[in-house]
């Protein structure tokens, strides 16, 4: 059992100002694996003075010294890959291989990506006779998932940090371990006190006092469309910079001349990290000519899938984050077998031989028609629903007939097609192929996907104030 009833304000260590504990659950036993304390107001407000404190100064630090501070934080990472991995595995249900490899190695990529951008990141420069200036945009409040926790903090933190910002980190109160993992390697890197501060609580409590505090200079979210809104409306009233990644319900448009693979590998990329993604392709829409076999593959495919102990070697996947989302999962089930939609695979309850941990069959639903419920919400789970088409424009207007738009998935084999359908695709990323996003390519979406680019020189943008300077000629 992990005990970490402390926060971490001005470069120390500290007691919370009240006493007020909450339980982690693993996922995978439902047992109690940490305690930790959630903040209160006067938490909030020590951590944020703090990095007000600490802005004028970090923010002058110069560039290279700012650098040596991050890569300083790749090797204590690296150093400490089964630490951050076992809390993750703990904390929100990775199976261990995939916490020491893709939860864990995401932080190391963007990292790179980061520090690759800031190579031709230009903070000064010159338009006409007028000077221009990228700074940064002062304190920043993150508050971080759970699905992927180091994904989100390396894309909200390392940016923050080269640019010249401060900042006060609320992970999520689900999954706080590996932020505290993260937070005891921000300490050992030596980054100046102040500029990293981390307060654990809840989105009513801490999430929205950062989010409406008037020395917050922007809010940097990753996580739900209601939270999100709730977001944006507490951090109104005093005009700061709201930047949110939120929900998704990708489709993935199988054509008739699609690869092989296509389908079983929509299907596996829907059930990665147990559905957890919002840029899962979990809409999967599936020329007619095509459609039967498809429903097959995909079944076969679900059936094939392995759900199993997050202590155990392998390339299965794992219980979903807790209680709550186990139940909002088997509702969505019931919902669908309802409404009509035609269960190929899966379904409600736990995969046979478990009856402990929050473990979902993986489950795919055919015939799913776009009034049923399973197509319009995020299940934040293994679901996969399969729905036909008969031409181009009708895959189209399916994909997005949607209140979401982060990430869609186009499959042919026809180039001049692939690019035609990418580009009416009302969303901020689209794949195609089975092909992923390089290093450094903006992740974000359009709607209620949010409004934010994390990545690469996008992310490094999302931290800095434009300021025009006239009559100063660039030397």
């Amino acid at each position: 059992m992990i005990e970490k009833r402390e926060f971490y304000i001005n470069g120390q260590w500290v007691a919370p100002a009240t006493a007020n504990d909450m339980t982690v659950i693993d996922p995978a036993t439902e047992d109690a694996c940490a305690v930790i304390s959630i903040g209160d107001q006067a938490d909030t407000d020590a951590a944020v003075a703090a990095a007000r404190a600490a802005f004028p100064a970090w923010a002058a630090t110069p560039l290279d010294d700012r650098v040596a501070l991050v890569k300083k934080l790749r090797e204590v990472y690296m150093a400490r890959r089964a630490d951050m991995a076992e809390a993750m595995r703990a904390e929100m249900g990775a199976p261990i291989d995939l916490a020491m490899s893709g939860q864990w190695g995401s932080g190391t990529w963007h990292l790179d990506g980061f520090l690759e951008a800031l190579e031709g990141f230009e903070f000064e420069y010159a338009m006409g006779a007028d000077r221009m200036r990228k700074e940064p945009i002062g304190v920043c409040a993150m508050i971080t998932p759970w699905n992927w926790p180091m994904n989100q903090v390396f894309l909200k933190a390392i940016p923050a940090l080269l640019v010249g910002c401060t900042m006060v980190l609320k992970p999520s109160e689900i999954a706080p371990l590996s932020s505290i993992v993260f937070t005891e390697m921000m300490d050992e890197a030596g980054f100046p006190a102040g500029v990293f501060n981390m307060v654990n609580g809840d989105g009513v409590g801490v999430g929205s006092q950062l989010s409406a505090h008037p020395d917050v200079d922007m809010v940097s979210f990753t996580g739900s469309t209601r939270a999100g809104i709730a977001i944006s409306k507490a951090a109104a009233d005093s005009l700061k910079r709201v930047s949110l990644e939120l929900g998704g319900k990708g489709a993935n448009l199988i054509f008739a001349d699609a690869d092989e693979k296509a389908v079983k590998r929509g299907v596996i990329h829907c059930m990665q990290n147990s559905g957890q993604s919002c840029n899962a392709p979990t809409r999967m829409m599936v020329e007619s000519d095509r459609y039967a076999d498809a429903v097959d593959q995909a079944k076969a495919t679900a059936e094939a899938t392995q759900v199993g102990a997050t202590t155990e070697s392998g390339r299965h996947i794992g219980p979903v984050v807790s209680e709550l989302q186990f139940n909002k999962i088997q509702g969505l089930i019931e919902t669908g077998i309802k409404e009509g939609a035609t269960l190929v695979a899966g379904g409600l309850g736990r995969p046979e031989g478990m009856n402990k941990g929050f473990y979902v069959r993986p489950t795919v639903f055919a015939d799913v028609t776009p009034d049923m419920t399973i197509y319009r919400e995020e299940i934040f789970g293994p679901v996969l629903a399969i729905t036909p088409f008969e031409t181009e424009d009708q895959a189209v207007e399916m994909a997005n007939d949607t209140v979401y738009g982060l990430t869609n998935y186009v499959q042919t084999q026809d180039d001049e097609k692939r690019l035609r359908v990418a580009r009416q695709l009302r969303s901020g990323m689209v794949e195609t192929n089975g092909v992923s996003r390089v290093n450094g390519s903006p992740f974000g979406g359009y709607g209620q996907s949010g409004n934010g680019r994390e990545g690469g020189t996008w992310g490094l943008d999302e931290f800095c104030e434009v300021k025009s300077i006239s009559g100063v000629p660039m030397g």
